[in-house]
């Protein structure tokens, strides 16, 4: 059952202190360029790790259900997604910390296409391949795909379909022009060689769902993707489809050539064979694509958890995003709002007037005694300094304020919107550093991702 939200007033009254829970020993610098540790290694490297402190955050914030996403050996696969800069590499990098800190073999994958997960994980996980990540016993594995390789495959397959002109050119001087026009005009070339949005990620998320098929990656217990931004990925959903469309293209094209002489068919330059094999390669690659859709909407083992933070416009896309999950039959049944401010600055003003209060109350006891002939010179003086600095404290209490109200607005739209309402709704504060390396993600994930 869904607990109050939590609202902002009810906060903490200081940011999650991330800088004092992480002693600097702990800390994880930037170890891009060090040995990686590749899958299927032999080799197992235990880091020593200080475990960094956590500290509870407000009881009114919703359980993100983590006993319920950690249960059972079998494989499972988490998507996270959302709106562009909501904070989806943090939050999918922490998930995947905690999962392997609770025993699950993970991988953790990013198939955007501006990768922050090196970034992250302060560790140069690039290459395509699965690099064990440094103080997790060996427990987590990371990758970065390049979807751009992606297109540059799409586009040689595109110039094994198309006709030259000089083809086009002697069916019309042997009367087969009306044939030329219609190969013409389905425009084969033009639709292979620019790949649709979205194939880029589609293939490689279909690339990782080949591997880990592999006995060397059965390992893996649970599976995390950090996604590209929104439109990516619901079009990610739809190239199923739009492959339906290209290969009907393609068979069209075969039936017409097969219907033309042997001779005009030579002319194409590319005979039966090489026809045939590249029908089979697209085919290949719908049926890869529609198991990527197809793993989408399996909910015994996937789940997508909605990232957004809590803006107008976060909540306003969340809520599309939502709309075209349901329509594509994904599960999704999480909702994390990010970066929210716990700061309020509640009380601040009463305290300042007591504040107030107390030194004048101290003047006229300096007054009355008849003390040392300057202390009082020096008693405004030290009044003046501490006025200048509740000013500047002011100042960012006043910011705290306008940002909090806000978000509340945001918070109040979400509970309006009859979808995102009905999800298990997790609220990860904004912290007061950056979240990067390992110990950091996993002082996040006891905060965001509770049982």
């Amino acid at each position: 059952a869904r607990s109050t939200p939590r609202t902002m007033a009810t906060a903490a009254a200081a940011p999650l202190a991330l800088s004092r829970a992480l002693a600097p020993s702990s800390r994880v610098g930037d170890t891009r360029g060090s040995a990686r540790k590749r899958l299927g290694s032999s080799v197992r490297v235990r880091v020593s790790r200080r475990a960094p402190v956590v500290t509870s955050a407000s009881s009114s914030v919703e359980s993100a259900g983590f006993s319920e996403m950690s249960a059972g050996r079998d494989r499972k696969y988490y998507m996270v997604g959302g709106k562009g800069g909501v904070g989806k590499t943090s939050l999918s990098s922490s998930l995947a910390v905690k999962f392997a800190m609770n025993g699950h073999p993970t991988l953790l994958v990013s198939t955007d296409p501006a990768h922050s997960l090196s970034d992250s994980l302060a560790q140069d996980v690039t290459g395509g391949v699965p690099v064990c990540v440094d103080g997790t016993d060996a427990q987590l594995y990371a990758m970065e795909v390049d979807p751009n390789q992606a297109k540059e495959e799409f586009a040689a397959f595109a110039k094994q379909t198309d006709m030259s002109q000089g083809a086009k050119d002697f069916m019309g001087s042997v009367g087969l022009g009306g044939l030329a026009d219609q190969l013409g005009d389905l425009k084969l070339g033009e639709l292979l060689d620019t790949p649709p949005p979205g194939l880029d990620e589609a293939i490689a998320i279909s690339k990782v769902v080949q591997f880990i098929k592999d006995e060397k990656y059965a390992k893996f217990t649970r599976i995390v993707f950090d996604t590209a931004p929104t439109g990516h990925t619901l079009r990610l959903l739809s190239l199923p489809d739009f492959l339906d469309k290209s290969i009907g293209k393609i068979v069209r094209l075969r039936q017409k050539l097969t219907s033309a002489t042997d001779a005009v068919k030579g002319l194409f330059g590319v005979d039966d064979g090489k026809q045939d094999e590249a029908v089979a390669k697209l085919e290949k690659l719908k049926a890869q694509l529609q198991e990527v859709k197809d793993l989408f909407r399996n909910e015994k083992t996937t789940e997508f958890v909605i990232v957004t933070i809590p803006t107008v416009l976060g909540i306003s896309e969340s809520g599309r995003l939502l709309s075209s999950l349901e329509k594509e039959k994904v599960p999704t049944r999480r909702l994390v709002v990010n970066q929210i401010v716990q700061v309020t600055g509640e009380g601040f003003g009463a305290r300042k007037e007591e504040l107030a209060a107390k030194q004048e109350a101290l003047r006229e006891a300096i007054v009355a005694a008849g003390a040392v002939d300057g202390l009082a010179e020096k008693l405004d003086a030290l009044i003046a300094a501490q006025g200048a600095v509740t000013k500047d404290a002011q100042t960012a209490v006043n910011f705290c304020a306008v940002k909090a109200k806000d978000q509340r607005r945001a918070m109040e739209m979400l509970d309006e919107d009859a979808g995102l309402r009905g999800l298990r709704r997790i609220e990860a504060p904004l912290f007061d550093m950056e979240i990067r390396g390992v110990p950091a993600l996993q002082f996040m994930a006891g905060q965001v991702w509770t049982d």
